[in-house]
C-alpha cells in the first residue's frame, strides 16, 4: 500500500526563491555586506560583551535598559572565555593571546566587583 492509500501525506516542497527576489534580496544583501569579516578577536569580544551584559554593566539595544544581573551566566560566559584561551594556547598571534589576557583579567575583576 502507498502512503495516500493509508490516507498519509507527504510533504509538498514549494520553491519560493524567486517570489519577490527583488525587494526583500537587496536589503538583506547590502546588510550582509556591510558586516566585517568574521575573526577571533570579534569572537573574544563577542563572549567579552555577553558576560558583561550577564553582569549588569551593558545596556540591551533593544529595551535601552541594563540587563539583570545573572551571576552564574556571568560565570559561565567568563569559563568560555578561559577555555578558548587554554584550548588556543600556543595556536595565536602575540596580539590575540594578549587581547585573551587582558579580557579575562578585566572580566573576573568586574565580576569580584559585581558579587559584592
Amino acid at each position: 500500500m502507498s502512503a495516500e492509500q493509508q490516507g498519509e501525506r507527504g510533504f509538498v516542497v514549494v520553491d519560493k526563491r524567486g517570489a519577490g527576489a527583488d525587494e526583500a534580496a537587496q536589503p538583506a544583501a547590502e546588510a550582509e555586506r556591510a558586516l566585517p569579516k568574521p575573526d577571533f578577536a570579534a569572537l573574544a569580544i563577542s563572549l567579552g560583551h555577553s558576560a558583561l551584559f550577564h553582569l549588569g554593566l551593558v545596556v540591551d539595544p533593544q529595551t535601552g535598559q541594563k540587563g539583570a544581573k545573572d551571576l552564574p551566566l556571568a560565570r559561565q560566559t567568563i569559563d568560555l572565555v578561559e577555555m578558548l584561551q587554554e584550548k588556543t594556547r600556543g595556536n595565536l598571534t602575540a596580539d590575540e593571546a594578549r587581547l585573551l589576557e587582558d579580557l579575562l583579567y578585566d572580566l573576573r575583576a568586574r565580576y569580584v566587583e559585581a558579587s559584592k
